[in-house]
């Protein structure tokens, strides 16, 4: 029996073709439930809605790049781990993206088992965040007004 608590993430965005896939492809090999939102609007409702543990976010979402979704994230109850994908990663960004509280930056194209990794790692440490305790089990998803995958 699997006592690992069930992943949910929402992908932040308007990623290409290729990662898009990869991304799906990986949530559907691990059983995790993953909802898009090409923009702001429709990533606030998701969040609003659905129990996500994990945010996977292009840096620049158009009128919303990732600083300010990160503040808008550590405004909930229980804050999402925020991971952010970027074309050219490098050190300082990594850097700046933990340092104000993100949990990590992916570079792409993205990798299937690098990104399985980080978001398992980054649902464990949403759950085992203080005040956490229990809510895997407590968590249904409300009706969902971003789209599945």
């Amino acid at each position: 029996m699997n006592t690992e608590p069930s992943v949910s993430a929402l992908l932040v965005g308007e990623y290409d073709v290729g990662d898009r896939l990869l991304v799906r492809d990986v949530f559907q090999k691990c059983g995790w439930r993953l909802f898009e939102a090409p923009e702001k609007r429709r990533a606030a409702l998701c969040l609003e809605c659905n129990p996500v543990q994990v945010v996977i976010a292009e840096s620049d979402v158009p009128n919303w790049n990732w600083k300010n979704l990160l503040l808008d994230l550590q405004q909930h109850t229980c804050p999402q781990q925020l991971i952010i994908t970027l074309r050219t990663a490098d050190e300082s960004l990594w850097a700046e993206v933990l340092n104000l509280g993100g949990y990590d930056v992916l570079a792409r194209p993205l990798g299937g088992e690098e990104l399985e990794r980080v978001v398992a790692a980054a649902a464990r440490h949403f759950y085992s965040s203080p005040g956490r305790a229990g809510r895997a089990q407590s968590m249904r998803p409300a009706a969902a007004l971003a789209r599945p995958a």
